[in-house]
């Protein structure tokens, strides 16, 4: 009998290699902090510009990959409601049946194939990778079918497809063109009194990257030298306004800031907290009352500005945490905070000679800065705001003396939060409103008065709104 050398035994013999297997996916750290951002705005309501730059800084996320993930995050935020309506047009199943991680990476494929020079290639494997990482391989075959349908057209024939005829529907047209919801652009065009060039350019404005405001405290630095230590120039209109290039790095390091001497504010806000100062008032000009302060910005000026001629402000504000806001960025300055509803201080009625109302609204004035707000807002909101801010004004004509001031402020130019309320609060209290234009000196495009509304594709500010008051003698 022959016996044959047996062949050594393998413990673990070699796996052959599936030529179908797929590919693992590129882990690419731009598009996967704007993913990150997408879903920490879904999943949590929390806002794209206070997210994004705190994933930057932990996953050291620098230079173009940041600029990048910046542009994807913040641009899908902003188109989010046109994205959706190309992606429900490129999919056979509707968007509430669409696994919401899966959507939001076809929104942020659609975004760069629709609105970025990324070559179509790179955006869709790009698109595909993160889809098959985070919810396989099957549904990452469904994103490259849908992307490669939203790349057949360019974001101009996506449009001339999905919008109204220009002709027939110019809000709804324009709606579409700029990726804002329609009763947004209604309102726009309400308060221009324009459906045409004028809306499309202010509605365009909502997706330019805004400047960075400083504003220099009075009494501690002047304008032009702001500008000198932070290489900025000194602002159009504002006597103590300093405007930054976009993208210098976060303002709040800068020295001057730091130090106090100067704080982060857009301009409009800050012709709308002087414009409170400028009325000459007879008799006594020292207790001023910032009746919605948090969290803090005009109260830190007016309270520089009190400082400067033995005037006092009171801050008060409904939200202890917001308080706390005011408290730091007033320090060292005479402003006393307090937390209280506006509507129900318990102050001495006619104690105040200038009041702010510096009123919570819908914010539709400051959607450049607020990537996502366009679509996180909602028409049924102004109903609840317009109560709250008549109550606010109200509340302020109890608590000013005969003679003195009130402005009142809202970073909207909804007609509803602007003319409506001041108009009707006016009416009813037999108030006198005065001519605010006077109170922007410097300013164009003021409109026919009595009140201001400010526009950032005619003034670069937020489309701030102020209406000053006065309590009849």
């Amino acid at each position: 009998m022959t016996h044959r050398p047996s062949r050594p035994r393998q413990a673990h013999p070699p796996r052959r290699r599936e030529t179908s297997a797929p590919r693992p996916p590129h882990e690419d750290p731009a598009r996967r902090a704007a993913l990150d951002t997408l879903r920490a705005v879904r999943d949590r309501d929390a806002y794209a510009n206070l997210v994004l730059p705190g994933l930057l800084r932990e996953r050291r996320i620098v230079g173009r990959d940041a600029a990048l993930a910046t542009e994807l995050a913040y641009g899908a935020c902003r188109a989010l409601g046109w994205l959706d309506q190309v992606i429900a047009e490129c999919s056979d199943r509707p968007l509430s049946q669409i696994d919401k991680q899966l959507l939001d990476v076809l929104r942020l494929g659609a975004y760069q194939l629709l609105r970025t020079r990324i070559p179509p290639h790179a955006a869709v494997s790009s698109t595909v990778d993160l889809a098959r990482s985070d919810v396989g391989s099957r549904l990452a075959g469904f994103a490259n079918a849908v992307l490669r349908k939203v790349g057949e057209l360019t974001e101009p024939e996506w449009v001339d497809k999905l919008a109204p005829n220009r002709a027939d529907d110019p809000i709804g047209y324009l709606a579409v063109a700029t990726a804002h919801p329609r009763w947004i652009a209604r309102a726009f065009a309400d308060s221009l009194g324009d459906k045409g060039e004028k809306l499309e350019a202010a509605l365009k404005a909502d997706d330019e990257r805004p400047a960075v405001h400083l504003v220099a405290r009075p009494g501690e630095i002047s304008a032009e030298e702001l500008a000198a230590i932070t290489g900025g120039e000194e602002a159009p209109y504002s006597p103590y306004g300093v405007r930054l290039e976009a993208g210098g790095g976060d303002p709040a390091d800068m020295e001057p800031v730091r130090e106090r001497f100067a704080g982060v504010q857009d301009e409009g806000s800050q012709l709308c907290a002087l414009a409170l100062t400028r009325p000459a008032l007879t008799g006594p000009d020292t207790r001023w009352l910032d009746l919605c302060a948090g969290p803090g910005g005009k109260a830190a000026l007016l309270g520089a500005l009190a400082g400067l001629q033995d005037a006092g402000v009171d801050a008060v504000e409904k939200a202890p945490h917001r308080a706390r806001l005011i408290e730091n960025a007033t320090e060292g300055l005479p402003v006393t905070v307090h937390v209280a509803d506006g509507r129900d201080t318990g102050f001495e009625p006619e104690s105040f000679d200038r009041i702010l109302v510096d009123a919570p609204c819908t914010g539709l004035g400051a959607l450049r800065r607020r990537p996502e707000a366009r679509w996180r807002r909602q028409q049924s909101d102004v109903g609840d705001l317009t109560k709250l801010q008549r109550e606010l004004l109200v509340a302020a004509l109890g608590l000013v003396r005969p003679g003195g001031v009130i402005a009142y402020v809202v970073c909207s130019p909804h007609l509803s939060e602007t003319v409506g309320v001041v108009g009707d609060v006016v009416r009813k209290n037999k108030a006198e409103q005065l001519d605010a234009r006077e109170f922007f000196p410097g300013v164009p495009d003021l409109g026919p008065g009595p009140d201001v509304q400010l526009w950032p594709h005619l003034h670069g500010t937020d489309a701030m709104y102020c209406a000053i008051i006065r309590k009849p003698a």
